[in-house]
This record gives structure tokens, C-alpha cells and sequence, in this order.
């Protein structure tokens, strides 16, 4: 086999890929890429046995076809010091001995059979399809990834709730403590459908979907799911499990509404925050007469802050803890202008909403408090 590849196109598909990879595989062949050969492209694979990424490549030139595989660390390392020129592959159909020909010199490995990479299982009959733009997939997981547990004994909250209706797809996550439900209305099924996308495949698609435009198609029976766009395709393993009804946990009576300007409370909560006992990092909110005042204290180092910010709240007065670093975290993935508290009582959960939604979204988040001792 022989072809000819550009440098920084083979560099740019190798690494988009290659974050599938794990540090320590079950099968010495996960370390590699596959390579599939078959006339003018060049189909490269990774994968961890769980999740698998595959592109693409125009290759040049080409002489022969054929499937062989290519450690990842041998390939990337060099490659990503080479300036932008022409690589010539020459592959010894016999024995894998590879050479690769570049301007200035070449380099020489022994490469592997790829009829020993495991191969992915194809989906049931009874598979569903939908169909989204690649930035409302996007949104969705970038939105609700930072709410996802860590949680051996429930996996199902390990990952990113796909819940398909008709007329919408809601994202939901949650760790116990915080809940993030995405609906957006611009997504339609066919039928009712649901799945749960694990973290590692999740964040992967994050990386690669910031550079994707087009539609998205996720095709998944009970088991696995294929997501495919222009520029990849992911097979990865569902979270198997039924998921908590997340809508019964989300309180529908708040009698205390807080409208406030977002970027103004985030950066008080940054200040205050550091002030904030380190273990716990509660803070308090005392809310009376269009006036929210943050307060933080660590009792054990002599050290207290309190900010106070204008606010647009009616109610009687209010004093309510939480623990800043997950008040923060949510603040950061809301984008509106102004965010909306409701709030029942010091020890019921706040709901946090943007004061306006973004073109067929409907975002809501929900933070537990944290006790008060005094």
C-alpha cells in the first residue's frame, strides 16, 4: 500500500480523534488508530471499547488498499512538530513495516493487523433517529455536562438524560444537589424515546461539535448510540438504567421572586466565595426591599466578607444558605442578562431561570440549599 496525505490535515483528524484514547487499555491495539485504506480515503479510528470516534481523510496518490493499525503515541508526537508538507506512506503489505517519506527525512515503524480491532456491533432493528443542528446538540450538552455525577452506586446519573417527545428534547442532569432541565422546542421525533450519554462521550462530542455545522443525526437503540455529522461519527455505549422522574423533584409553588442582574451576582459570589469556609463554601443571601446582601465567614481563620447588590424583590424578609461553587457553576452557563431566584423557604430547593430564553429554549436550574445554624 502507498498514498500521500498533507501534513496538518492527517494532524488535524489524528487529534480531533485521539481524546478517545484511554491511558491504560484492556487490548494493546486500542493504543493505535486504525487505518482503512480504499481508494482516495483514509479512514482513521480510536477508540477506548466503550466509545469509538471515526474520520476521514483525502489521501493522494494512492496505491493498493487495505486495513492496518498504527500507534497513536508514534504517529502524533513527531507529526506535531512537522511543518505543513506532503507525507508519503509506504506500507510493506507482507510484514506492516511502514515508512513515511517527508521533505527532509522519513521515518520507520512496524505497524499491526487492524483485523484484530475490535469491531462495533451494529444497531437493533428497532432503532430511533432524530435529527438536530450540530449547535443545539452542542448547547444542550455544554449547558448540562457540569451537572452530571460522580456516582458509583447510581450511574444513571453519570451522564446526560436524552428525554425525546414529539414536540421537543429536554436535556437533563443532576448530581443530588443541582438539576439543569434544557427543553428545546426545535427538535421534533417521531416517536417518544429517551437515553442516557455518559460523560466521556459527552464531553468528547463538546470538543468536536465547536467546530461542526450542519445537522447532527443520533441514531441509538437500548444499548449504543452512532452520532453522525460531516466531519465524524461516535459510537458510544449507553448508561443502561431508567432515569429519577426529574420533574417531580422541581418545586411549582415559589412564593419569593428575586429578578437580578447576572454578571453583578457572579462576580459578588467570585469575591465573597473566597471568604467562605473551605470545606463547606456556603454562602448566605439575606434578601428584604430590593436588596440582596452576600455574606460568607470561616469562622476557623477569622475571615468574613459581605457585598450587597441591588435587586428587584417585594417579599418579606429572607435569609437562605448555598454552596457557592455550585451556585457559581450555574450562574457561568445561563447567558441572559438578568436571572430570575425563586425561592420558597431556607430549606426547599431554589429554582435559578433566565429572565429571558433563548429562541425555542425553555432553561431552568435547581440548587439545593445548604442548612443554616443560626
Amino acid at each position: 500500500m502507498r498514498f500521500d496525505v498533507s501534513s496538518t490535515a492527517l494532524l488535524s483528524s489524528l487529534q480531533s480523534i485521539s481524546k478517545v484514547i484511554a491511558s491504560k487499555n484492556s487490548l494493546p491495539i486500542l493504543d493505535s488508530f486504525l487505518f482503512d485504506l480504499k481508494e482516495d480515503t483514509l479512514t482513521v479510528t480510536a477508540s477506548d471499547a466503550e466509545t469509538r470516534l471515526v474520520t476521514t481523510v483525502d489521501v493522494m496518490n494512492v496505491q493498493g488498499a487495505g486495513l492496518f493499525a498504527v500507534s497513536a503515541k508514534i504517529l502524533l508526537e513527531p507529526l506535531k512538530e512537522l511543518p505543513e508538507q506532503p507525507l508519503t506512506f509506504d506500507i510493506n503489505d507482507d510484514n506492516l513495516e511502514i515508512f513515511i517519506h517527508f521533505q527532509n527525512g522519513k521515518y520507520n515503524f512496524i505497524g499491526q493487523k487492524g483485523d484484530t480491532y475490535p469491531q462495533q456491533k451494529p444497531l437493533k432493528d428497532n432503532a430511533i433517529t432524530i435529527t438536530m443542528d450540530a449547535l443545539t446538540l452542542l448547547n444542550g450538552i455544554s449547558r448540562s455536562l457540569f451537572a452530571t455525577a460522580d456516582d458509583e452506586l447510581r450511574p444513571v446519573m453519570n451522564g446526560i438524560y436524552f428525554d425525546i417527545h414529539a414536540d421537543d428534547l429536554t436535556f437533563v442532569a443532576s448530581d443530588g444537589h443541582k438539576l439543569v432541565r434544557l427543553r428545546d422546542l426545535a427538535v421534533k421525533s417521531p416517536e417518544r424515546a429517551s437515553f442516557i450519554l455518559p460523560k466521556k462521550p459527552a464531553n468528547l462530542l463538546r470538543n468536536l461539535l465547536a467546530k461542526e455545522s450542519g445537522d447532527v443525526t443520533v441514531r441509538f437503540d437500548d444499548n449504543n448510540a452512532y452520532v453522525t455529522c460531516a466531519n465524524f461519527e461516535m459510537v458510544c455505549r449507553l448508561i443502561e438504567g431508567r432515569y429519577p422522574n426529574y420533574n417531580s423533584v422541581i418545586p411549582q409553588e415559589n412564593p419569593y421572586k428575586v429578578i437580578i442582574d447576572r454578571v453583578s451576582f457572579l462576580n459578588a459570589l467570585k469575591r465573597v466565595s473566597v471568604f467562605s469556609n473551605q470545606a463547606s463554601s456556603l454562602v448566605k443571601l439575606y434578601l428584604e426591599d430590593n436588596l440582596m446582601t452576600i455574606s460568607a465567614q470561616d469562622i476557623d481563620f477569622s475571615t468574613s466578607a459581605e457585598e450587597r447588590i441591588v435587586c428587584q424583590f417585594d417579599g418579606s424578609r429572607l435569609v437562605i444558605g448555598f454552596k457557592a461553587t455550585y451556585l457559581i457553576e450555574i450562574l457561568g452557563n445561563i447567558s441572559s442578562e438578568e436571572v430570575i431566584l425563586e425561592l420558597a423557604d431556607p430549606s426547599r430547593a431554589g429554582l435559578i431561570v433566565p429572565s429571558e430564553n433563548e429562541e425555542d429554549e425553555d432553561l431552568l436550574m435547581l440548587l439545593m440549599p445548604m442548612m443554616l445554624n443560626d
